[in-house]
């Protein structure tokens, strides 16, 4: 089965609490925090959508989409 292709990678800056959780389990090293300790995409085009990111947030705050998603 082929890898899915990410359409979109939305943080939601008001539910992060800036744990960076999300942080340390990116294989790809995307995400980063900010200067306010907030998730922040650093580095989009690495990106391979294995959501991993989105699946250990505890708040909830990151949301991928990938192309093969049925809206």
């Amino acid at each position: 089965m082929a890898r899915p292709k990410l359409k979109e990678h939305h943080i939601n800056r008001e539910w992060c609490k800036g744990c960076g959780i999300c942080v340390e389990f990116c294989p790809k090293k995307v995400l980063e925090l900010d200067r306010y300790d907030k998730a922040v995409i650093a580095v989009l085009e690495k990106c391979i959508a294995c959501r991993l990111c989105e699946l250990r947030c505890p708040d909830l705050a990151i949301t991928i989409e990938t192309q093969d998603q049925i809206p």
